[in-house]
Protein backbone atom coordinates (compact mmCIF):
# COMPACT_ATOMS: atom_id res chain seq x y z
CA UNK A 1 0.00 0.00 0.00
CA UNK A 2 1.69 3.21 -1.21
CA UNK A 3 1.23 6.47 0.67
CA UNK A 4 0.30 9.39 -1.56
CA UNK A 5 2.03 12.75 -1.32
CA UNK A 6 4.87 11.63 0.88
CA UNK A 7 6.66 14.64 2.36
CA UNK A 8 10.49 15.00 2.22
CA UNK A 9 12.08 13.83 5.45
CA UNK A 10 8.89 12.11 6.66
CA UNK A 11 8.99 8.58 8.07
CA UNK A 12 6.36 5.98 7.24
CA UNK A 13 4.67 4.36 10.25
CA UNK A 14 1.95 1.78 10.85
CA UNK A 15 -0.78 2.87 13.29
CA UNK A 16 -2.75 0.72 15.73
CA UNK A 17 -4.33 0.82 19.19
CA UNK A 18 -2.03 0.86 22.28
CA UNK A 19 -3.17 -2.63 23.32
CA UNK A 20 -1.79 -4.11 20.09
CA UNK A 21 1.53 -2.23 20.12
CA UNK A 22 3.62 -5.11 21.48
CA UNK A 23 2.26 -7.65 18.98
CA UNK A 24 2.98 -5.23 16.13
CA UNK A 25 6.48 -4.55 17.45
CA UNK A 26 7.38 -8.24 17.72
CA UNK A 27 6.10 -8.96 14.20
CA UNK A 28 7.85 -5.96 12.61
CA UNK A 29 11.14 -6.80 14.35
CA UNK A 30 10.95 -10.42 13.18
CA UNK A 31 10.33 -9.25 9.60
CA UNK A 32 13.23 -6.76 9.81
CA UNK A 33 10.77 -3.92 9.11
CA UNK A 34 10.84 -1.93 12.36
CA UNK A 35 12.70 1.36 12.05
CA UNK A 36 14.85 1.46 15.20
CA UNK A 37 16.20 4.90 14.38
CA UNK A 38 12.96 6.61 15.40
CA UNK A 39 10.74 6.41 18.46
CA UNK A 40 7.32 4.82 18.58
CA UNK A 41 4.97 7.80 18.91
CA UNK A 42 1.57 8.32 20.52
CA UNK A 43 -0.82 10.06 18.12
CA UNK A 44 -3.30 12.82 19.11
CA UNK A 45 -6.26 10.41 18.87
CA UNK A 46 -4.62 7.95 21.30
CA UNK A 47 -3.38 5.44 18.70
CA UNK A 48 0.30 4.47 18.43
CA UNK A 49 2.53 4.84 15.36
CA UNK A 50 5.41 2.39 14.86
CA UNK A 51 8.01 3.66 12.33
CA UNK A 52 8.87 1.19 9.57
CA UNK A 53 11.75 0.97 7.10
CA UNK A 54 11.27 1.92 3.46
CA UNK A 55 8.77 4.06 1.61
CA UNK A 56 5.77 1.92 2.55
CA UNK A 57 4.68 -1.36 4.13
CA UNK A 58 3.79 -4.10 1.61
CA UNK A 59 0.14 -5.20 1.54
CA UNK A 60 0.92 -8.75 2.67
CA UNK A 61 2.33 -7.46 5.96
CA UNK A 62 -0.66 -5.21 6.56
CA UNK A 63 -2.97 -8.15 5.95
CA UNK A 64 -0.93 -10.35 8.30
CA UNK A 65 -1.11 -7.74 11.06
CA UNK A 66 -4.89 -7.33 10.71
CA UNK A 67 -5.87 -10.98 10.42
CA UNK A 68 -3.30 -13.09 12.31
CA UNK A 69 -1.02 -10.98 14.49
CA UNK A 70 -3.74 -8.78 16.07
CA UNK A 71 -7.21 -9.63 14.74
CA UNK A 72 -9.59 -6.68 14.95
CA UNK A 73 -6.85 -4.09 15.25
CA UNK A 74 -6.84 -0.78 13.43
CA UNK A 75 -4.05 -1.14 10.92
CA UNK A 76 -3.23 1.80 8.69
CA UNK A 77 -0.24 3.74 7.39
CA UNK A 78 0.66 7.34 8.18
CA UNK A 79 3.58 9.75 7.87
CA UNK A 80 5.52 11.11 10.83
CA UNK A 81 6.46 14.58 9.59
CA UNK A 82 8.75 15.27 12.55
CA UNK A 83 10.09 11.86 13.61
CA UNK A 84 11.96 11.73 16.92
CA UNK A 85 15.29 9.85 16.96
CA UNK A 86 15.35 6.84 19.24
CA UNK A 87 17.73 6.72 22.21
CA UNK A 88 19.79 4.05 20.45
CA UNK A 89 20.11 6.20 17.32
CA UNK A 90 21.09 9.24 19.37
CA UNK A 91 23.97 7.27 20.87
CA UNK A 92 25.32 5.96 17.55
CA UNK A 93 27.77 7.65 15.25
CA UNK A 94 26.58 7.96 11.63
CA UNK A 95 29.01 5.20 10.59
CA UNK A 96 27.72 2.89 13.34
CA UNK A 97 24.12 3.61 12.41
CA UNK A 98 24.90 2.89 8.76
CA UNK A 99 26.50 -0.47 9.60
CA UNK A 100 23.62 -1.42 11.90
CA UNK A 101 20.86 -0.53 9.43
CA UNK A 102 22.53 -1.92 6.31
CA UNK A 103 23.58 -5.21 7.94
CA UNK A 104 20.08 -5.78 9.34
CA UNK A 105 18.49 -4.95 5.99
CA UNK A 106 20.91 -7.17 4.04
CA UNK A 107 20.31 -10.17 6.31
CA UNK A 108 16.58 -9.61 5.97
CA UNK A 109 17.04 -10.16 2.23
CA UNK A 110 18.69 -13.54 2.78
CA UNK A 111 22.27 -12.36 2.20
CA UNK A 112 24.90 -13.37 4.77
CA UNK A 113 26.58 -10.38 6.34
CA UNK A 114 30.37 -10.73 6.11
CA UNK A 115 33.58 -8.94 7.02
CA UNK A 116 34.03 -8.20 3.32
CA UNK A 117 30.71 -6.34 3.14
CA UNK A 118 31.40 -4.47 6.35
CA UNK A 119 34.82 -3.34 5.08
CA UNK A 120 33.13 -2.19 1.87
CA UNK A 121 30.90 0.34 3.65
CA UNK A 122 31.85 4.02 3.15
CA UNK A 123 34.31 5.47 5.63
CA UNK A 124 33.68 9.08 4.63
CA UNK A 125 31.22 11.18 2.66
CA UNK A 126 30.27 14.76 1.93
CA UNK A 127 26.84 16.16 2.70
CA UNK A 128 25.21 18.71 0.43
CA UNK A 129 21.83 19.42 2.01
CA UNK A 130 19.69 16.32 1.43
CA UNK A 131 22.25 14.74 -0.93
CA UNK A 132 25.15 12.64 0.28
CA UNK A 133 28.23 12.20 -1.92
CA UNK A 134 29.92 8.88 -1.18
CA UNK A 135 33.59 8.15 -1.81
CA UNK A 136 34.55 6.03 -4.80
CA UNK A 137 35.98 3.10 -2.83
CA UNK A 138 32.73 1.86 -1.22
CA UNK A 139 30.04 -0.66 -2.27
CA UNK A 140 32.39 -2.37 -4.73
CA UNK A 141 31.64 -6.01 -3.78
CA UNK A 142 29.56 -8.03 -6.26
CA UNK A 143 26.90 -8.86 -3.64
CA UNK A 144 25.66 -5.27 -3.59
CA UNK A 145 24.50 -5.38 -7.22
CA UNK A 146 21.69 -7.82 -6.47
CA UNK A 147 20.43 -5.52 -3.70
CA UNK A 148 20.08 -2.36 -5.82
CA UNK A 149 18.19 -0.07 -6.03
CA UNK A 150 16.54 -0.67 -2.63
CA UNK A 151 20.00 -0.72 -1.06
CA UNK A 152 20.40 2.99 -1.74
CA UNK A 153 17.09 3.80 -0.03
CA UNK A 154 18.34 1.99 3.08
CA UNK A 155 21.68 3.82 3.04
CA UNK A 156 19.98 7.19 2.56
CA UNK A 157 17.50 6.54 5.37
CA UNK A 158 20.29 5.47 7.74
CA UNK A 159 22.20 8.69 7.08
CA UNK A 160 19.16 10.97 7.03
CA UNK A 161 19.18 12.12 3.39
CA UNK A 162 16.89 11.73 0.38
CA UNK A 163 19.52 11.56 -2.40
CA UNK A 164 22.76 9.63 -2.88
CA UNK A 165 25.63 9.92 -5.33
CA UNK A 166 29.03 8.26 -5.57
CA UNK A 167 32.10 9.95 -6.95
CA UNK A 168 34.76 8.49 -9.19
CA UNK A 169 37.97 9.96 -10.50
CA UNK A 170 38.09 13.34 -12.18
CA UNK A 171 37.95 12.94 -15.96
CA UNK A 172 41.20 14.06 -17.68
CA UNK A 173 39.16 16.05 -20.20
CA UNK A 174 40.45 19.55 -19.52
CA UNK A 175 37.19 20.59 -17.85
CA UNK A 176 37.80 18.47 -14.72
CA UNK A 177 34.38 16.85 -15.05
CA UNK A 178 33.77 14.65 -11.99
CA UNK A 179 32.81 11.04 -12.66
CA UNK A 180 29.88 11.08 -10.26
CA UNK A 181 27.01 8.60 -10.44
CA UNK A 182 23.60 9.50 -9.05
CA UNK A 183 22.42 6.46 -7.06
CA UNK A 184 19.17 7.80 -5.59
CA UNK A 185 17.18 10.86 -6.59
CA UNK A 186 16.15 12.52 -9.84
CA UNK A 187 18.82 15.25 -10.06
CA UNK A 188 22.24 16.19 -8.69
CA UNK A 189 21.72 19.93 -8.06
CA UNK A 190 22.74 21.04 -4.58
CA UNK A 191 23.40 24.29 -2.74
CA UNK A 192 26.39 25.07 -0.55
CA UNK A 193 26.82 28.24 1.51
CA UNK A 194 30.41 29.37 2.00
CA UNK A 195 31.26 32.59 3.89
CA UNK A 196 27.79 33.96 3.18
CA UNK A 197 27.97 33.14 -0.54
CA UNK A 198 25.50 30.70 -2.11
CA UNK A 199 26.85 28.20 -4.62
CA UNK A 200 24.44 26.04 -6.62
CA UNK A 201 25.81 23.30 -8.85
CA UNK A 202 25.19 19.79 -10.16
CA UNK A 203 27.52 17.37 -8.34
CA UNK A 204 27.41 15.00 -11.32
CA UNK A 205 28.79 17.71 -13.62
CA UNK A 206 30.86 20.12 -11.49
CA UNK A 207 33.41 19.87 -8.70
CA UNK A 208 33.35 21.74 -5.40
CA UNK A 209 36.62 21.78 -3.47
CA UNK A 210 36.09 22.28 0.25
CA UNK A 211 39.87 22.41 0.68
CA UNK A 212 40.07 25.84 -1.01
CA UNK A 213 38.20 27.60 1.80
CA UNK A 214 41.34 29.30 3.17
CA UNK A 215 42.04 30.95 -0.19
CA UNK A 216 38.39 31.94 -0.70
CA UNK A 217 38.43 33.62 2.72
CA UNK A 218 41.67 35.39 1.89
CA UNK A 219 40.31 36.63 -1.44
CA UNK A 220 37.19 37.86 0.34
CA UNK A 221 39.36 39.92 2.71
CA UNK A 222 41.20 41.78 -0.08
CA UNK A 223 40.32 45.40 -0.85
CA UNK A 224 39.43 45.50 -4.56
CA UNK A 225 37.11 48.51 -4.63
CA UNK A 226 37.02 50.07 -8.10
CA UNK A 227 39.12 47.29 -9.63
CA UNK A 228 38.49 45.25 -12.76
CA UNK A 229 39.40 41.58 -12.40
CA UNK A 230 39.82 38.79 -14.93
CA UNK A 231 39.21 35.29 -13.55
CA UNK A 232 40.71 32.96 -16.13
CA UNK A 233 39.36 29.72 -14.59
CA UNK A 234 36.05 30.75 -13.04
CA UNK A 235 34.33 27.37 -12.67
CA UNK A 236 31.06 27.82 -10.80
CA UNK A 237 32.37 31.05 -9.25
CA UNK A 238 34.70 29.76 -6.51
CA UNK A 239 36.76 32.98 -6.56
CA UNK A 240 34.69 35.19 -8.87
CA UNK A 241 31.97 35.44 -6.22
CA UNK A 242 34.21 36.32 -3.22
CA UNK A 243 35.89 39.01 -5.34
CA UNK A 244 32.48 40.48 -6.18
CA UNK A 245 30.50 39.91 -2.99
CA UNK A 246 33.11 40.60 -0.29
CA UNK A 247 36.23 42.15 -1.87
CA UNK A 248 34.16 44.77 -3.69
CA UNK A 249 35.57 44.37 -7.21
CA UNK A 250 33.90 46.80 -9.62
CA UNK A 251 33.68 44.25 -12.44
CA UNK A 252 34.83 40.71 -13.19
CA UNK A 253 35.41 39.05 -16.55
CA UNK A 254 34.88 35.33 -15.79
CA UNK A 255 36.32 32.80 -18.24
CA UNK A 256 35.11 29.19 -18.30
CA UNK A 257 34.91 26.47 -20.94
CA UNK A 258 32.91 23.79 -19.11
CA UNK A 259 29.28 24.36 -20.23
CA UNK A 260 27.87 22.80 -17.05
CA UNK A 261 30.02 25.08 -14.89
CA UNK A 262 28.86 28.09 -16.94
CA UNK A 263 25.21 27.23 -16.22
CA UNK A 264 25.99 27.05 -12.49
CA UNK A 265 28.09 30.24 -12.62
CA UNK A 266 25.28 32.19 -14.27
CA UNK A 267 22.85 30.92 -11.60
CA UNK A 268 25.23 31.79 -8.76
CA UNK A 269 25.81 35.32 -10.02
CA UNK A 270 22.04 35.83 -10.07
CA UNK A 271 21.24 34.39 -6.65
CA UNK A 272 24.05 36.40 -5.03
CA UNK A 273 22.88 39.64 -6.70
CA UNK A 274 26.08 40.43 -8.61
CA UNK A 275 25.19 39.40 -12.19
CA UNK A 276 25.27 43.02 -13.35
CA UNK A 277 28.98 43.27 -12.43
CA UNK A 278 30.20 40.21 -14.27
CA UNK A 279 30.60 39.13 -17.89
CA UNK A 280 31.02 35.44 -18.66
CA UNK A 281 33.41 34.53 -21.48
CA UNK A 282 32.56 30.98 -22.53
CA UNK A 283 35.32 29.05 -24.26
CA UNK A 284 39.09 28.63 -24.30
CA UNK A 285 40.65 31.55 -22.41
CA UNK A 286 43.75 31.36 -24.61
CA UNK A 287 41.55 32.89 -27.32
CA UNK A 288 40.24 35.66 -25.07
CA UNK A 289 39.68 38.94 -26.96
CA UNK A 290 40.50 41.21 -24.01
CA UNK A 291 43.60 43.30 -23.37
CA UNK A 292 44.75 46.28 -21.31
CA UNK A 293 41.81 46.02 -18.89
CA UNK A 294 42.66 44.23 -15.63
CA UNK A 295 43.86 45.46 -12.25
CA UNK A 296 43.98 41.84 -11.10
CA UNK A 297 44.05 38.44 -12.73
CA UNK A 298 43.11 35.25 -10.89
CA UNK A 299 44.68 32.04 -12.23
CA UNK A 300 42.97 29.45 -10.05
CA UNK A 301 43.89 26.24 -11.86
CA UNK A 302 45.91 23.33 -10.50
CA UNK A 303 48.19 21.48 -10.92
CA UNK A 304 49.38 24.48 -12.96
CA UNK A 305 47.91 27.63 -14.49
CA UNK A 306 50.95 28.11 -16.71
CA UNK A 307 48.94 27.95 -19.95
CA UNK A 308 47.12 31.10 -18.84
CA UNK A 309 50.21 33.17 -18.00
CA UNK A 310 50.51 34.76 -21.45
CA UNK A 311 46.84 35.78 -21.45
CA UNK A 312 47.20 37.14 -17.90
CA UNK A 313 50.05 39.38 -19.07
CA UNK A 314 47.96 40.47 -22.07
CA UNK A 315 44.94 41.62 -20.03
CA UNK A 316 46.87 43.62 -17.41
CA UNK A 317 46.56 47.39 -17.70
CA UNK A 318 49.44 48.74 -19.78
CA UNK A 319 49.66 52.01 -17.85
CA UNK A 320 49.59 50.79 -14.25
CA UNK A 321 49.92 47.01 -14.35
CA UNK A 322 48.32 44.99 -11.58
CA UNK A 323 48.48 41.85 -9.46
CA UNK A 324 48.44 38.20 -10.57
CA UNK A 325 47.15 35.50 -8.20
CA UNK A 326 48.89 32.38 -9.55
CA UNK A 327 47.86 28.94 -8.28
CA UNK A 328 50.32 26.04 -8.53
CA UNK A 329 51.05 22.61 -7.11
CA UNK A 330 54.67 22.49 -5.94
CA UNK A 331 56.57 19.34 -5.08
CA UNK A 332 58.45 19.36 -1.81
CA UNK A 333 61.16 16.78 -2.26
CA UNK A 334 64.52 18.07 -0.97
CA UNK A 335 67.22 17.81 -3.60
CA UNK A 336 64.84 17.52 -6.54
CA UNK A 337 64.34 20.04 -9.31
CA UNK A 338 60.96 21.68 -8.92
CA UNK A 339 58.57 20.59 -11.63
CA UNK A 340 54.81 21.09 -11.63
CA UNK A 341 53.27 17.67 -10.98
CA UNK A 342 50.85 16.16 -13.45
CA UNK A 343 47.20 15.80 -12.59
CA UNK A 344 46.41 12.35 -11.27
CA UNK A 345 43.07 11.28 -9.91
CA UNK A 346 40.67 12.97 -7.56
CA UNK A 347 41.83 15.99 -5.69
CA UNK A 348 42.58 15.19 -2.05
CA UNK A 349 40.46 17.18 0.41
CA UNK A 350 43.12 17.69 3.09
CA UNK A 351 43.60 20.72 5.25
CA UNK A 352 46.92 22.54 4.98
CA UNK A 353 49.48 21.89 7.67
CA UNK A 354 51.74 24.99 7.81
CA UNK A 355 49.57 28.06 7.31
CA UNK A 356 52.43 30.57 7.12
CA UNK A 357 52.18 33.62 4.96
CA UNK A 358 55.39 34.88 3.38
CA UNK A 359 54.95 38.63 3.02
CA UNK A 360 56.95 41.28 1.24
CA UNK A 361 58.27 42.37 4.65
CA UNK A 362 59.82 38.93 5.03
CA UNK A 363 57.97 38.18 8.28
CA UNK A 364 56.03 35.00 8.88
CA UNK A 365 52.64 35.09 10.49
CA UNK A 366 50.36 32.19 11.21
CA UNK A 367 46.66 31.87 10.52
CA UNK A 368 44.10 29.58 12.07
CA UNK A 369 42.54 26.96 9.82
CA UNK A 370 38.92 25.86 10.17
CA UNK A 371 40.01 22.88 12.24
CA UNK A 372 40.75 25.33 15.06
CA UNK A 373 44.43 24.48 15.52
CA UNK A 374 47.15 27.13 15.30
CA UNK A 375 49.67 25.91 12.74
CA UNK A 376 53.21 27.18 12.35
CA UNK A 377 56.59 26.32 10.86
CA UNK A 378 59.28 27.60 8.54
CA UNK A 379 58.32 28.38 4.93
CA UNK A 380 59.35 25.66 2.52
CA UNK A 381 62.30 26.59 0.31
CA UNK A 382 60.59 24.84 -2.64
CA UNK A 383 57.77 27.41 -2.54
CA UNK A 384 60.25 30.30 -2.69
CA UNK A 385 62.26 28.71 -5.48
CA UNK A 386 59.17 28.11 -7.58
CA UNK A 387 57.90 31.65 -6.92
CA UNK A 388 61.22 33.18 -7.98
CA UNK A 389 61.24 31.05 -11.13
CA UNK A 390 57.65 32.09 -11.94
CA UNK A 391 58.51 35.75 -11.33
CA UNK A 392 61.37 35.59 -13.84
CA UNK A 393 59.22 33.92 -16.48
CA UNK A 394 56.32 36.33 -16.02
CA UNK A 395 58.68 39.31 -16.38
CA UNK A 396 59.90 37.90 -19.71
CA UNK A 397 56.31 37.33 -20.91
CA UNK A 398 55.30 40.89 -19.96
CA UNK A 399 58.16 42.33 -21.99
CA UNK A 400 57.25 40.05 -24.89
CA UNK A 401 53.58 41.11 -24.82
CA UNK A 402 54.02 44.83 -24.22
CA UNK A 403 57.34 45.46 -25.98
CA UNK A 404 59.04 47.08 -22.99
CA UNK A 405 60.49 45.99 -19.62
CA UNK A 406 58.24 45.50 -16.59
CA UNK A 407 59.06 45.24 -12.90
CA UNK A 408 57.76 42.25 -10.94
CA UNK A 409 57.64 41.76 -7.18
CA UNK A 410 56.62 38.80 -5.03
CA UNK A 411 54.07 40.21 -2.58
CA UNK A 412 52.81 37.06 -0.94
CA UNK A 413 52.92 33.25 -1.01
CA UNK A 414 49.89 31.52 0.44
CA UNK A 415 49.73 27.78 1.19
CA UNK A 416 46.22 26.51 0.46
CA UNK A 417 46.31 22.79 1.21
CA UNK A 418 48.23 19.58 0.82
CA UNK A 419 47.17 18.16 -2.55
CA UNK A 420 48.98 14.83 -2.23
CA UNK A 421 51.99 13.50 -0.30
CA UNK A 422 54.85 15.98 -0.79
CA UNK A 423 52.74 18.16 -3.10
CA UNK A 424 51.46 21.54 -1.87
CA UNK A 425 48.84 23.78 -3.46
CA UNK A 426 50.08 27.36 -3.10
CA UNK A 427 49.15 30.79 -4.47
CA UNK A 428 51.67 33.42 -5.53
CA UNK A 429 50.62 37.08 -5.47
CA UNK A 430 52.84 38.81 -8.01
CA UNK A 431 52.82 42.58 -8.53
CA UNK A 432 53.56 43.62 -12.13
CA UNK A 433 54.26 47.23 -13.21
CA UNK A 434 55.64 48.75 -16.40
CA UNK A 435 59.08 50.34 -15.97
CA UNK A 436 58.98 54.15 -16.22
CA UNK A 437 60.28 55.61 -19.47
CA UNK A 438 63.81 56.96 -19.24
CA UNK A 439 64.66 60.36 -20.50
Amino acid sequence: MELEGRKPGAVVAVVTEPCFTQQYRVYLEKQQLLDRRHRVEKMPDGTVALPVLGKTLPDQHLKELRTRVAPGSTCMLTQLLHPVPSKAAQGCSPAQRLRLEVSRWVEGRGVTWSAELEADLPKSWKRHGNLLLLSEDCFQAKQWKSLEPELWETVAAALGVQRLARRGRVSPDGTRTPAVTLLLGDHGWVEHVDNGIRYKFDVTQCMFSFGNITEKLRVASLSCAGEVLVDLYAGIGYFTLPFLVHAGAAFVHACEWNPHAVVALRTNLEINGVADRCQIHFGDNRKLKLSNIADRVNLGLIPSSEEGWLVACQVLRQDAGGILHIHQNVESFPGKNIQPPGSSGMEEERWPYPQQIISKQGKNRTTRDSGGEMLAGAPKPEWKKWAESAETRIAALLEQVHGKPWKTQILHIQPVKSYAPHVDHIVLDLKCCPCPLVG
